[in-house]
């Protein structure tokens, strides 16, 4: 019932995350996109309104003209709307799912003993430590160089080094899966971080200074803003993290710490080819062509380096027999798919319920090679083999 119940919490948050995380992705890269196609204003009445930007677009059959105030709108509006739900509902969505799917069970999710081996309470608290650490020196280079001279170069290249130690450390103490996907989490934080301790405080702080009649301090704006930028250039890598734990070629590769990174500046490069491109339109920069050059030419070169070498041939027998896989079956698998335990809800403890999943057993074991997690039960080639030789003869019974 346990596993059961799991499950269902698993899918169900697995959901909201999705949902949210569109919701505040998709705000997020209206914004930039917004911020960079503002023009100088035409109507001599919205300049006197201290307009300093403004935008025509057309959407769903209606016209639309947002508009941006330098410092703040002569009269502030009764009802503003703060957008800030959908990043702590993404956080804390993306939490309980990790909380239920990799630190209720680090032993099999977390720790990878052919990695490093140490305790399942050592390795929940190493985990939860890549979260608060990575935020706090982020956090900390931001505050001492952000507002320098050069600051945002300054900062781009201490993080991008940050990012690349804790991307080498995490795939050295952690199973490649959870590496990976911790590394997401990780960053993500950090993300959700910054809307939480600067960018909405910030905007209160603001507001209450224009209610009150008191001078608005600019650096509320430009710490506000550089976060924000930051965020943006942070979600192609998100999702990037997320994303792997379905492609086993990645996360399993002896090098998977460079394959991370180099998939890491891939999307914050092909990222900037974006936010730039706004600008281009209206003559403000040139063709950032090259940054989805770069992000491109790394993307073909991990291509190539990770192509599959030939796999040695494995004798295996021209038609294999139920009789014949059931000991890999119950030798391999049954101790997480079986009476005691059904992970995934998945029972392989019974010829019928075998033949039942056999499709997901071939894709999961053969072809994705996902399974068993972290090979904990020693799976061999040959009998890999086996089960893909007995599912292309049909998958039979007797």
């Amino acid at each position: 019932m346990e596993t059961y119940l799991l499950d269902w919490a698993n899918l169900l948050l697995r959901w909201l995350h999705v949902i949210v995380a569109i919701a505040w992705i998709g705000s997020s890269f209206y914004f930039v996109f917004l911020d960079s196609s503002l023009t100088p204003p035409e109507d001599e009445q919205l300049k006197k309104d201290g307009v300093s930007g403004e935008l025509w677009a057309v959407h769903g059959g209606g016209f639309y003209h947002p508009v941006k105030f330098a410092v703040s709108p002569p009269k502030l509006p009764e009802h503003l709307h703060w957008f800030y739900w959908e990043s702590y509902s993404t956080w804390l969505s993306g939490f309980a799912l990790f909380l239920i799917s990799y630190l209720w069970s680090p032993s099999v999710y977390l720790i990878d003993p052919n990695v490093f081996v140490w305790s399942p309470g050592a390795a929940i608290a190493g985990a939860l430590a890549f979260l608060v650490v990575f935020w706090l020196l982020y956090d900390a280079i931001c505050r001492t160089l952000g507002q320098s001279d050069n600051g945002d170069a300054k900062v781009g290249a201490l993080v991008l080094a940050l990012v690349c130690v804790a991307a080498w450390l995490a795939t050295q103490l952690f199973a490649g899966r959870a590496a990976f996907l911790l590394m997401g989490a990780m960053i993500a934080t950090a993300m959700s971080a910054n809307v939480f301790f600067w960018i909405i405080p910030g905007q209160r702080t603001v507001v209450a200074d224009l209610k009150a009649g008191r001078p608005v301090a600019p650096i509320h704006g430009k710490r506000g803003k550089q976060r924000s930028v930051h965020n943006t250039y942070f979600t192609l890598p998100v999702l990037f993290a997320m994303l792997s734990n379905h492609y086993s070629f990645t996360y399993t590769h002896p090098q998977n710490w460079l394959i991370l990174i180099g998939m890491m500046f891939a999307g914050a490069a092909i990222r900037q080819f974006f936010v730039m491109r706004h600008g281009f339109k209206l003559g403000r920069n040139a063709h950032p062509w090259p940054y989805a050059a770069a992000g491109v030419v790394v993307l073909v070169a991990l291509i190539v380096w990770l192509k599959p070498a030939p796999v040695k041939a494995v004798a295996v027998p021209e038609t294999v027999s139920y009789v014949q896989l059931k000991p890999v079956i119950e030798q391999r698998c049954v101790m997480c798919h079986g009476a005691a335990l059904q992970s995934k809800n998945v029972r392989l403890d019974s010829p019928e319920a075998v033949k039942q999943h056999a499709q997901a057993v071939y894709q999961q074991v053969v072809v994705s090679r996902l399974m068993p997690m972290n090979n904990a039960t020693g799976l061999t080639e040959e009998e890999r083999a086996l089960i893909a030789q007995w599912f292309k003869g049909g998958a039979k019974l007797e």
